[in-house]
């Protein structure tokens, strides 16, 4: 039933734009991990319910992300951070191929090297954290001091392709990498400061607001 159901939203799923269709295929044919077709949109949702003026993304990798955001509120403004060299030009080329170079400041190195750079920018409407798994609670506790008053928190593959549930077919690897998401989820929800939802989007999308 819940693969009918899956099958079902993806059906209906917004068609990307042509320029966003190029940069999936090119994910694809270099699998290059990029957000499924439901998790994007229900990103692109979450900011223009929000409409925040400026997101801080950490793990740009090709920018596809960064410029389905931008394309879901064009006035955005958007700090996004890659430390691998490869993704990093080539994100910098597909921004500047769509003229969003002003609007996206791609910072290139590890986010915690950066941190006083990515502060310079603060404060941050929205953080989108979708990268090295293991670091997701560092990121959230340095990047959560940045918010405005208004700021939310999303993080993405906090499913882990449904091993957070259950992890007895996985790889010792994949297990691993479950058990450090499972630990990062109990800890958001437990979390004094925050409010917490995890939704079956794409590989789990976790949306933590600030607690009044």
């Amino acid at each position: 039933m819940l693969q009918a159901i899956m099958g079902y939203l993806e059906e209906h799923v917004e068609s990307s734009p042509e320029w966003a269709k190029k940069l999936e295929e090119l994910a694809a044919e270099d699998r290059v991990p990029i957000m499924e077709p439901l998790g994007i949109q229900f990103l692109m949702q979450l900011i223009r319910l929000h409409q925040p003026d400026k997101i801080l993304e950490i793990g740009t990798a090709i920018g596809y992300s960064a410029l389905m955001m931008r394309h879901a509120k064009p006035d955005v403004s958007i700090v996004t951070v890659e430390r691998d060299a490869v993704r990093y030009d080539q994100a910098v080329t597909h921004i500047q191929a769509q003229g969003a170079q002003d609007d996206i400041l791609i910072l290139k190195g590890d986010a915690f090297d950066l941190e006083e750079i990515i502060k310079a920018h603060a404060p941050y409407d929205f953080v989108f954290i979708d990268a090295a798994k293991g670091q997701y609670q560092r990121f959230f506790e340095a990047y959560s001091e940045m918010l405005s008053e208004r700021g939310v928190i999303v993080s993405d593959n906090v499913l882990f392709k449904g091993y957070v549930a259950d992890d007895s077919e996985a790889t010792p690897r994949k297990a691993n990498i479950a058990k450090k998401v499972r630990k990062y989820n109990d800890w958001l929800f437990e979390h004094e400061a925050y409010h917490t939802t995890i939704l079956p989007v794409g590989d789990g999308v976790a949306v933590s607001v600030k607690k009044k």
